[in-house]
């Protein structure tokens, strides 16, 4: 997508702030538990009897179903991180849907009589009471806690464009983007650049705006464009920076909560899967170099979550091995085996990707990735859609939404390609683990498919 390939040139640099961002929901997490914690103990002030009744159980496991709770209602999400109301708010909802839970439990479990009401009560009324309190303290001082920002903001100044005001971690300068090419090499270098930052704003020249919008899509990262003259207009959903009016054109598809159960899931079904999979993974290994000379493993340049280019790992199917992805396979090609037929018809070759898994390049469930020369009716991908781009906000995947749809195989139309775009960008919009699991269930009836070949 760039004329010239510049050297993006940092001007200032503060240390990455993912590690105080776990800092920040850790300290958030002890704040809660330490407020429903002495919310409890209150009440032994005036009930001497708490210590010899249920009433402590029910506060132990009132708090890790409380963090569980939380963590799924975003409680200690970037905006709660951030805005002392949104937290209290956030927390509260969790503790109530807590509390509800575990008196529906002791209710089935016939073991209501044996917890005080009067303890419960209280107790759950001072949790509230101090998990606001403590949210409304503990916020706006996470910096100072923490030891930094923990949100990094980097600023992208495109040309000669006015820096805007504003406390940025990072400016990037000497970056040139043309609208009209795409360009996998540049995209990669911005990912690069990007990776360890929240939000990224963009000072470039009106008539840039949109390429840059289109560029940030599938950054996986909140993607602001400096507009000035919103200013006076201030309408809904600009950036935070009232200072530095931008507008929010791009944000992630997944949080950074959501972020840690999905790359848990990723490890626990590729691990095992690797243990169970094994001696297959062997008996092929030895097919394939038997059956013809070579690698058995064939590498390729695949495009990646956001945008940044890695190598993807298959068992080799063919005597010579196409790197950059002009040619689709076509039935009945002459370049495959006949280990490389079998193994392909069965997505027994995709395989070796679960060694990506682990690595991180790749999920379990994600949008397919992409050979840099893939094309649909003579075209390259990102030439047929523009929206192209906008599905690597997530990480690809060894399944995904449009793989269980039936579209996979050659793309030997544009509506080949669309198809799976709009599958790929359906699935980053409703993402949940429960959906996850539900395509790797529905996966197993199209392993085996007529456009495998």
């Amino acid at each position: 997508m760039a004329t010239k390939h510049d050297e993006l040139r940092q001007t200032t640099w503060h240390a990455p702030a993912s590690v105080l961002r776990l800092r920040s929901i850790g300290c958030l997490m002890l704040g809660d538990i330490i407020a429903i914690i002495s919310g409890f103990l209150l009440t032994w002030l005036g009930r001497p009897d708490f210590v010899v009744s249920r009433t402590p159980l029910f506060m132990i496991v009132l708090v890790p179903v409380y963090l569980v709770v939380a963590s799924s209602v975003d409680a200690f999400d970037t905006r709660s991180l951030r805005d002392p109301v949104i937290a209290i708010k956030k927390s509260w909802y969790a503790l109530a849907v807590t509390l509800a839970l575990l008196v529906i439990a002791a209710f089935y479990l016939r073991s209501v009589q044996d917890f005080s009401r009067a303890m419960i009560g209280f107790g759950s009324a001072f949790a509230f009471a101090l998990t606001g309190v403590a949210r409304w303290l503990l916020i706006p001082r996470l910096p100072q806690i923490v030891g930094g920002n923990p949100f990094s903001i980097a600023l992208i100044r495109d040309g000669m464009a006015p820096i805007p005001a504003g406390d940025f971690s990072i400016t990037l300068t000497g970056f040139t983007l043309d609208s009209e090419n795409h360009d996998p090499v540049m995209y990669d270098k911005l990912a690069m650049a990007l990776s360890a930052m929240d939000r990224v704003v963009v000072a470039c020249p009106p008539e840039r705006r949109q390429a840059w919008a289109r560029a940030l899509r599938g950054a996986n990262i909140q993607g602001e464009i400096d507009m000035p003259e919103l200013a006076v207009l201030r309408p809904r959903g600009i950036g935070p920076d009232h200072a530095a009016p931008s507008l929010i054109v791009a944000i992630g598809p997944l949080n950074l909560v959501d972020r840690i159960i999905k790359r848990l899931f990723d490890i626990a079904v590729a691990g095992t899967a690797l243990v169970l999979l094994a001696p297959v993974m062997a008996a092929i290994a030895l097919w394939v170099r038997s059956d013809s000379p070579g690698p058995v493993l064939f590498e390729q340049i695949r495009i990646g979550r956001a945008n940044r280019m890695f190598r993807m790992f298959k068992f080799r199917s063919m005597k010579t091995g196409d790197h950059s992805g002009h040619r689709s396979t076509a039935r009945d090609d002459d370049r495959v085996t006949r280990c490389g037929r079998f193994i392909r018809r069965t997505s027994l070759d995709e395989l070796p990707q679960l060694f990506n898994v682990l690595g991180g390049s790749m999920s379990i469930v994600g949008p397919r990735p992409h050979a840099l020369g893939s094309r649909a009716n003579d075209k390259l991908f990102w030439e047929v859609d523009d929206r192209y781009w906008d599905r690597h906000a997530a990480k690809p995947g060894l399944t995904g939404l449009a793989q269980i749809r039936g579209y996979r195989g050659a793309t030997l139309f544009e509506d080949d390609l669309r198809n799976r775009v709009d599958a790929d960008l359906e699935y980053l919009t409703d993402w949940t683990i429960w959906r996850d699991l539900k395509i790797i269930f529905l996966t197993v009836r199209v392993l085996w498919h007529r456009n495998a070949y």
